[in-house]
């Protein structure tokens, strides 16, 4: 974790050094504040729906992640006069728990809490809330007026019992990238289905060895490829229960599809981010399935993909689907703390930063969440000039992300890295691997306090 440091001449401090003490109450309890010992700051007036921390002046403590950085930043150059302590940490990636983890520390010390905090992951009010960190949203501090225009269902991982508890900061549909030069010299068409999709990866490694059409080599590739097969893998019931199933006819028929790939080398198990990828497959990608903001971070930011190439159409569907699925890796939230000493300025800050244009309809390297900034946003990258083709197949994504696959409070994505992952690389199948898969789930879930049908 380190501090950001701005100029004295916008009136801020510096923030105090910080343990990485891992301790607290156990991950498997439901924490409640009392039983961590983190009543402390929260005896003052019930106000929005939750009491209060007695108000004061001072610096507003936000954490985030280094993508997020620049969020706060701009934020501070426009708001001179806000004391602002800008923390940065992994913002929970690949499932971390940081944040979690340094909530019970807190809790138990009665002191350290952030205002208001980034993360990547969309399953943080699955504990926060329990563990009375998160302010609800909608019960005086975020008109409904501005609530409304989020895309629909965007904060649906932010809501427990009808009450919200964070604010999606952008949306991460899956799409499917392409190389459209590339594909146009080669002589292929965009796959509009799945079986096309594996019939033209088998083509391509027969024509064209070495190009790819997708890549299975990182921890989120199920949220990928199966969530949006509509696999059963992780479908949250209730506050407490999931139905894991990974062995049905959805889950299997897009391993197998997967697992031809994988063994004719069309695609790549090296993992998008991985220096091996970077040096000797970025110009050899022809199609990528992949989140809505694989454009900035992965092609032009990562793989250096030059300007006019990257182009983007709807992810495939299987053959007579009616209701068009995808996935959705990530988008990341927000919170603020209920132990805020300063609930005025971490609630401008909040709003600010998910719905304010000068940061997320012209500088987010995400889609937004907040509809009327993803307008802005789109348009922005249309002007440009990056792009190969319009956007608008990731506008209608951000409508079709399956909602059978939940956000629970165990982070698939570790599941995968734990379990999966370790036989891609060692030649095993993604078919052979499900029934282990689904164990794992079962493992980590119950481990969790989770009621769990099969």
């Amino acid at each position: 974790m380190s501090v950001y440091k701005p100029s004295v001449a916008q009136g801020t401090r510096t923030s105090r050094g910080r343990t990485a003490l891992l301790a607290g109450c156990a991950s498997t309890v439901l924490l409640t504040v009392a039983a961590c010992g983190g009543g402390g700051g929260t005896s003052g007036t019930t106000k929005d729906g939750f009491a209060q921390a007695p108000q004061k002046d001072g610096a507003l403590t936000v954490w985030v992640d280094a993508t997020r950085m620049d969020a706060a930043k701009l934020y501070q150059s426009q708001h001179p006069d806000v004391k602002l302590d800008i923390v940065s940490y992994d913002g929970d990636a690949n499932g971390s728990n940081y944040l979690q983890t340094k909530v019970q520390l807190f809790n138990r010390t009665g002191k350290g809490w952030p205002d208001v905090v980034f993360s990547s992951q969309n399953n943080e009010a699955s504990w926060a809330v329990d563990a009375g960190f998160a302010a609800p949203l909608n019960k005086g501090l975020i008109p409904e007026s501005t609530l409304g225009q989020f895309a629909k269902g965007a904060n649906d991982v932010c809501t427990v019992d009808g009450t919200l508890y964070c604010l999606r900061n952008d949306l991460s549909q899956a799409v499917l990238w392409y190389n459209a030069p590339l594909l146009k010299k080669f002589g292929y068409t965009v796959p509009t289905t799945w079986e096309e999709y594996q019939a033209l990866g088998e083509k391509v490694a027969e024509e064209h060895p070495g190009y790819l059409v997708g890549d299975a080599g990182d921890t989120f590739t199920p949220e990928i490829y199966l969530w949006a097969s509509k696999c059963g893998a992780n479908d949250i019931t209730g506050p407490k229960s999931v139905s894991v199933n990974t062995t049905s006819e959805a889950c299997t028929k897009m391993a197998k599809l997967l697992d031809v790939l994988i063994k004719n080398k069309s695609m790549s198990i090296s993992g998008v981010f991985s220096t091996d990828f970077a040096k000797n497959e970025a110009d050899k990608v022809l199609l990528m399935p992949g989140p809505a903001w694989y454009g900035g971070a992965v092609f032009k930011d990562g793989l250096k993909t030059p300007a006019k190439q990257i182009a983007v159409a709807p992810i495939p569907q299987w053959q007579g689907e009616t209701s068009p699925s995808t996935g959705n890796v990530g988008g990341g939230t927000w919170l603020l703390s209920k132990h805020s000493t300063h609930i005025k300025a971490a609630t401008d800050f909040l709003k600010w930063v998910t719905t304010d244009n000068a940061y997320q309809g012209e500088k987010a390297p995400g889609f937004p969440a907040y509809a009327p900034a993803a307008e802005n946003w789109l348009k922005a990258q249309a002007a440009s000039g990056y792009y190969a083709s319009d956007l608008t197949a990731l506008k209608d994504a951000s409508s079709q992300v399956w909602s059978g696959w939940g956000s629970g409070q165990f982070s698939q994505e570790a599941i995968w890295a734990a379990t999966v992952k370790p036989g891609l690389t060692q030649g095993k199948t993604i078919e052979s691997m499900l029934p282990a898969w689904q164990d794992s789930i079962v493992k980590y879930a119950k481990s969790n306090g989770y009621k769990v049908s099969q």
